[in-house]
């Protein structure tokens, strides 16, 4: 496992952190969806997120002299390199062919079988 720094979070992800309590104890009842949905609408209608946004200025400085340090100490030296995942809802191109390949190949092998019968 690397022991690259993760990417600080958000300024409204701090603030979710902290008032995620608050919310529950004041929506009781409320769905994990439903709780992040109220929350989204109590952030947007928030008129001063500097605190927030000043906390999560000091989280991305930290974060970037961690990943510097990192970099500058061997890092991930290209040795580890990681395949982007796929994502949703996207087919390989390969995939499709291979299949109606093997497909082509299983029913001219089964041709072939019934010729080899009737020739018999």
């Amino acid at each position: 496992m690397s022991d690259k720094p993760k990417r600080p979070m958000s300024a409204y992800l701090l603030w979710l952190n902290s008032a995620r309590d608050k919310i529950k104890s004041e929506h009781p009842g409320l769905k994990v969806t439903e709780i992040a949905k109220k929350a989204g609408e109590i952030w947007r209608g928030m008129e001063d997120k500097s605190e927030w946004e000043a906390m999560a200025a000091k989280a991305k400085e930290q974060y970037t002299a961690d990943l510097e340090f990192y970099n500058a100490n061997g890092g991930d030296g290209g040795e580890e390199k990681k395949k982007k995942p796929q994502k949703r809802g996207k087919k390989t191109k390969s995939a499709p062919a291979a299949k109606s390949r093997k497909k082509k190949q299983e029913s001219e092998d089964e041709d072939d079988a019934e010729e080899d019968n009737e020739s018999d």
